[in-house]
């Protein structure tokens, strides 16, 4: 009985782990773009290094990559840009407000949820569910426009992470058949195709650094993303969509709190309305997934 307990458990913790992770990982993006390694480049070097440790792990896993690899090419792409947008994102933007609308993702899951893997949502999911999308509508109401419509580019990349992160996390889901291993390794080098591709088409010269800047990148990559892909991956393929999409809103507490301890940005009353009533959804559906 305590066993199945574990394994109930253990997908929500590992989702828990990475949001903490993906909720500070703008404060050492923030440090290492102001010692003049900007966010692709230090996703590259990061992506690389995770990428080069995997190497035997995928040459070992390579028969099964090749017999899905339109499958794993689908999920790592839509990682891959999951990661890029959002870090351009968090650079460029408001941490709380980045995260807000990146967190509009569980509506992209649900649906994504419903056409690729036919999910069913009970009543209580779509309640939890609306209050989210109520949440995020609310934080993106313009005074001058009188809709909800997105102020600028960073709000774009944010959105747009969110859908990506959605479609990966509805992909990883539906490869049931295809190892954690592969899965994890395609969202490593499905980053490294889309910032490799960004840095060619904007022919962006490669950084002057000090070398303490590319360790920081490295160990950013090696004990931070690559940790962290695996936990999402394994709590994604182990719960409904709809609920890990959720759960993961826990990354808003998280990146809250340290946007209020590290940094000076201001969040209007309407973010945080719209914030408490995306919080209350991610509770209870956490909630609902620990008492089954």
């Amino acid at each position: 009985m305590r066993i199945n307990r574990l394994h109930e458990l253990l997908p929500v913790g590992s989702l828990l782990l990475a949001v903490t992770f993906w909720g500070t990982m703008w404060y050492p993006l923030r440090l290492l773009d102001q010692a003049g390694l900007n966010g692709i480049w230090t996703s590259l070097i990061a992506y690389g290094a995770v990428m080069l440790l995997a190497l035997p792990l995928l040459w070992r896993q390579r028969d099964e990559c090749r017999d899905n690899f339109w499958t794993l090419l689908g999920i790592g792409l839509a990682s891959g840009w999951c990661n890029l947008a959002f870090i351009i994102a968090v650079l460029d933007g408001t941490v709380v407000r980045v995260l807000l609308l990146f967190y509009l993702s569980p509506l992209w899951a649900v649906l994504l949820g419903r056409l690729l893997l036919n999910e069913h949502m009970s009543r209580y999911s779509q309640i939890v569910l609306g209050l989210a999308m109520v949440g995020a509508l609310i934080m993106l109401w313009s005074p001058t426009l009188g809709f909800p419509w997105p102020e600028s580019s960073s709000d774009w990349f944010a959105i747009s992470a969110g859908f990506a992160f959605a479609l990966s996390n509805v992909l990883v889901r539906k490869a049931q058949h295809i190892s954690l291993t592969n899965k994890a390794i395609s969202s490593w080098w499905g980053a490294l195709l889309i910032c490799g591709g960004w840095l060619l088409m904007t022919s962006s010269a490669t950084p002057q650094v000090e070398v303490g800047a590319i360790y920081g990148a490295i160990l950013l990559g090696v004990f931070g993303l690559g940790i962290t892909t695996v936990a999402v991956q394994y709590g994604v393929t182990h719960m409904p969509v709809h609920r890990s999409a959720v759960i993961l809103l826990f990354e808003l507490i998280v990146g809250a709190v340290a946007a209020w301890l590290l940094t000076d940005e201001v969040v209007r009353l309407v973010e945080w309305i719209g914030g408490g009533l995306i919080l209350l959804a991610a509770f209870l559906t956490a909630r609902r997934q620990v008492e089954g």
